[in-house]
């Protein structure tokens, strides 16, 4: 089965063609500011970004008629349940009039469905940021005016749980896993029994800090710096989302560069270490909603590469259970393998209104 892969983002086009799981050929191309700056609204950018989509097909040399699915990164629609859904009517509403808000994701669905629909073929979505099966305990705050909200990296994590399962021979729905993805932002979640029951706020919420991301703050001492008069609100919510973690403290995100640093300057070291030790609490916290009983941890995104982390975070936390890497972002081979499991019969799509 042939599939094309259709991933969006802030400022790449990830497109790629898979036979089964066998990735074909694969492009990213990377969009300057000054390319994206005529476009008022993300949505605005539906042409720019479906062209280059063509043309990357076109120069495949592929019949567009031998795709068999085309397969779209899943935007900001409305909470739902992890899984493979087959783009339709409300879910292409949802994503125009940015639900839950407007990002270069929300093109993933709206492209794949408008260019399977030309051929007469199936779009997809798999697993977006909003997959949403928290248990009710999961949701209280503390304070009845603010709701914790389920925003991980559900399509990596679950990708990665599933593929651990393969490999160790267990049931995706029979055991318990905690997933940390750790990239610019960090998302530990904890799968019980097939679904995610609780993960901390990786877009702008509580959890560890990250390269690009604060985590939780003492809340006091954040209050009294949004009132200062010092700072604006979107300068507020920069500090927590895109300047917070490791670029606050060095003004950078370059991981290679700090983990240098961090070999000749104290300082640096202990702000890595300290990001490790609050990856490895929240590890620790997630294991209580199943009682302790986790069958596996599993450590992925472009930070497993980083060998001094995997290897410290290991050492405070396989007292829980077995630590296992798997590095790198696997996005694109996520969506075929969802897709594929619905074309093959392993599962049904689900319907999204």
């Amino acid at each position: 089965m042939k599939l094309l892969i259709v991933n969006p983002g802030s400022t790449s086009t990830k497109v790629a063609i898979f036979e089964n799981t066998t990735l074909v050929l694969d492009k990213t191309l990377r969009h300057s500011t000054s390319e994206l700056s005529p476009y008022e609204k993300v949505t605005d950018q539906y042409d720019f970004r479906k062209e280059i989509i063509m043309n990357f097909v076109k120069d495949s040399e592929i019949p567009l008629e031998d795709f068999d699915a085309v397969v779209g990164m899943g935007g900001l629609i409305k909470p739902i349940p992890g899984g493979t859904y087959r783009v339709n009517e409300a879910m292409i509403r949802d994503l125009r009039s940015g639900l839950q808000g407007l990002h270069a994701s929300n093109l993933g669905g709206l492209i794949a469905h408008e260019i399977a629909k030309h051929i007469g073929k199936p779009a997809f979505i798999v697993d977006p940021v909003v997959v949403d099966e928290f248990d009710d305990i999961s949701r209280v705050s503390g304070h009845p005016l603010i709701k914790r909200r389920s925003i991980f990296h559900a399509l990596n994590q679950k990708a990665i749980a599933r593929q651990y399962c393969k490999d160790a021979g267990k049931g995706y729905f029979n055991a318990n896993f905690i997933v940390v993805h750790m990239g610019g932002g960090l998302s530990v979640g904890i799968h019980a029994k097939g679904r995610v029951i609780d993960a901390n706020n990786a877009l702008d919420g509580d959890g560890p800090f990250s390269p690009e991301r604060s985590g939780s703050l003492p809340v006091g001492d954040l209050v009294d710096l949004c009132y200062s008069g010092e700072y604006t609100k979107s300068e507020m919510r920069a500090a927590i989302t895109g300047k917070g973690g490791i670029v606050a403290y060095f003004d950078s995100n370059n991981m290679m560069e700090i983990e240098e640093r961090g070999k000749k300057e104290p300082h640096v070291q202990l702000i890595i270490d300290a990001m490790i030790y609050q990856i490895s609490k929240e590890i620790g916290a997630m294991s209580t909603a199943v009682c302790g009983k986790v069958d596996a941890i599993l450590l992925t995104g472009g930070l497993a590469h980083w060998k001094y982390l995997v290897k410290e975070i290991s050492r405070r936390v396989k007292f829980i259970a077995e630590v296992h890497a798997y590095p790198g972002e696997h996005e694109l081979l996520a969506l075929a393998l969802g897709a594929l499991r619905v074309l093959k019969g392993e599962e049904e799509a689900k319907y999204y209104e």
